[in-house]
This record gives C-alpha cells, sequence and structure tokens, in this order.
C-alpha cells in the first residue's frame, strides 16, 4: 500500500506522539508536527505533504478559517481532528476548505481510513461533515444587519446594559432599544430566535459578530 505523508498541527504533545504512534501503525510517513500552522508550514516546505491533521481551536489563539485556509493554500487536504463540540468552529473550518471532521473519540483505524480517502482527494461526507453542512443551509441564514446593528448587538451581547451600549455609542437608550428590537425581529423572520441575551449571544458568535464559543 502506498505510504502517505501526512503533518499534524495541535497543541497538545501528548496527541502529537499519540498521532506519531498512529502513523508507524498504518504505514504513514510523519512529516510535520507542531503546536501552530506558522511552524509546520516551516516544517513541511518542500515536502509534498498529503494531508494535514489539524485541531479547531489552538492555543496560540488563531482562528480555525484562517488555519484552514494557510494549510489549503499549499496544496494538501486539510482534516479536522479535534473533540468536534462546537459547532460554529466546524462550520468555518469547512467553508474554509476542510475536507472532514473526525471527532477523537473515533477509533484510530477510522481516523487512518480518513487519511487515506483524503489523500485520494475524497472529500469525506461523515456523520459530523454532513451534519454541519446541513446546519450551515438550514439555519445560519444571514440576517443582513445594519454596521449600526451589528455595533449595537456587539455591545449588548458581550454583556453590556442598553443604558451602556447607549453610552458607548454616544446614542439614546431607547435608540439602542429600537436597534436590538430590529435585530431580535430580522433573526426570528429567518428562524433564529433571539428572544434572550443568550440568543443574542449566540446569533453573534455564529455570524462573526463576537468571538467565543457555543455550548
Amino acid at each position: 500500500m502506498e505510504r502517505v505523508r501526512v503533518a499534524i498541527v495541535d497543541d497538545h504533545e501528548a496527541v502529537r506522539l499519540g498521532f506519531a504512534g498512529t502513523c508507524d501503525q498504518f504505514g504513514f510517513d510523519l512529516v510535520g508536527s507542531a503546536p501552530t500552522v506558522t511552524e509546520l508550514l516551516e516544517q513541511i516546505f518542500d515536502k509534498d505533504c498529503e494531508v494535514v491533521i489539524c485541531d479547531l481551536s489552538l492555543a496560540d489563539g488563531s482562528l480555525v478559517k484562517d488555519n484552514v485556509e494557510r494549510l489549503v493554500e499549499v496544496g494538501p487536504a486539510v482534516m479536522i481532528f479535534s473533540i468536534a463540540d462546537r459547532a460554529s468552529l466546524m462550520r468555518a473550518a469547512l467553508k474554509a476548505g476542510a475536507v472532514a471532521i473526525v471527532p477523537k473519540s473515533q477509533p484510530m483505524a477510522d481516523l487512518a481510513e480518513a487519511i487515506r480517502l483524503s489523500a485520494k482527494g475524497v472529500i469525506i461526507n461523515n456523520s459530523e461533515t454532513t451534519a454541519m453542512i446541513d446546519a450551515d443551509t438550514l439555519f445560519l441564514k444571514d440576517a443582513n444587519l445594519s454596521n449600526r446593528e451589528r455595533e449595537v448587538l456587539s455591545l449588548y451581547a458581550s454583556g453590556m446594559s442598553l443604558k451602556q451600549v447607549a453610552f458607548e455609542l454616544e446614542i439614546k437608550q431607547s435608540s439602542a432599544k429600537e436597534h436590538i428590537d430590529r435585530v431580535r425581529v430580522k433573526y426570528a423572520k429567518l428562524g433564529r430566535e433571539a428572544g434572550t441575551k443568550v440568543d443574542l449571544f449566540k446569533r453573534a458568535v455564529e455570524d462573526g459578530i463576537l468571538k467565543g464559543d457555543l455550548l
């Protein structure tokens, strides 16, 4: 069986060491292993890496969208290998060009099979990937918020009161409330209810207005 040239980006050394053992077990050539994408790109330069395994969230604060795009740009297929419990990040990874999401709870044999398929150019429609694509199509519809509505939502959903938002933006408190009311109406028309402040926070994270993780 032809050996596949693979690399891994994960900020946990134990995961990287475990993946090295998986490569030995399944006959892969490990050509790079690093805690950040920047370091990995230096390692795999001119090594014709075919598949890169990448975690959703890295300790350097980088965004998964940027990480996947940087890796895809140099040639390899990118697979997400994660605990896979943050839907917004998984959607971002798939949009950026990741070919599959493999949960860390899966057997290593499943990961190995996904690597071989990815090396052949196959986009893997496992249950995790399909669920995220469906969710993105059916759920994350653009609310088309105005710039001011996004500003008010960003401050209010991050924890400020309407009075604080109004002071920060130098507008009336009644105006801040009107903006939030319009935001709620726009989301409701899309079936993305935002009746509570927690709901507004979730919508803001989903649409990239705020950074954060959805529980």
